[in-house]
């Protein structure tokens, strides 16, 4: 069993809001696999199904976003599971619009649900945030996150839910570098690069052979003590029958 925990407030008046950008997105997940209906339990909207051969378990706090952890931990604990099976999905403001990135445990950020979920599970957890941009200074902070999506995001909202949808069987599998391509992909950028290490060599000589190519002998000796002696060692006298 894995947790995937959307991150975001209860209420329809924060229905549309850049911080509940993690509701958005297990609920596309929740459309497109399937999944049991909605019900209450863990402090938490949940649902339960299959992706990828993975069981699942959707979960959406309904403790308002400052005190998610009580419901992530909770659930947690009941399928007595370690925090590697929790993935955190939520809004990052570092984050350019449309762009997704995927880690294990790390810092908060100053996000309130990820402060919350430290506290009650530890660090050692999946974190898959998507970028909802910053408003430009501090003070426009709290108006940007719990202001709507206006129609302009929605160009690139919709597709990041979408794909995130799409390919929720890597996120099940732990295919995370798989998983951000297929995103880069889908919302008109750019594949993640591979890490240098993982990149075959580029196929040359050896030291070696580019040590024999390289050596030219110079002209063998026709007459003489050292042209008797070659001839001796390789047979390029008179032969006899």
């Amino acid at each position: 069993m894995q947790i995937f925990a959307g991150l975001g407030n209860p209420g329809s008046q924060y229905a549309g809001n850049r911080h509940n950008i993690g509701f958005m997105a297990v609920d596309a997940i929740h459309r497109r696999h399937s999944f049991s209906p909605w019900s209450k339990k863990f402090k938490a909207l949940v649902s339960e199904g299959e992706v990828a051969g993975q069981k699942l378990l959707l979960l959406k706090p309904q403790t308002f976003m400052n005190l998610s952890g009580e419901s992530v931990g909770e659930a947690m604990r009941f399928y007595k599971l370690e925090p590697g099976a929790v993935l955190a999905i939520y809004d990052e403001l570092d984050l350019p619009p449309c762009k997704a990135r995927i880690k294990t445990a790390g810092g908060h950020g100053g996000h309130n649900g990820i402060k919350s979920i430290d506290a009650h599970i530890g660090k050692d957890y999946r974190r898959l945030r998507l970028g909802i941009d910053h408003p430009g200074s501090k003070e426009r902070v709290q108006g940007h996150v719990l202001g709507d999506f206006g129609k302009n995001e929605r160009v690139w909202l919709e597709p990041l839910l979408d794909a995130l949808a799409d390919n929720a069987e890597m996120l099940a599998r732990g295919e995370d570098s798989q998983f951000m391509n297929k995103i880069a992909l889908a919302t008109g950028g750019k594949p993640e690069p591979e890490p240098a290490a993982a990149r075959p060599k580029p196929v040359g000589k050896s030291h070696i052979r580019q040590a024999n190519n390289s050596f030219q002998p110079k002209k063998l000796p026709t007459t003489g003590p050292m042209a008797d002696m070659l001839k001796k060692l390789f047979g390029g006298g008179d032969k006899s029958e």
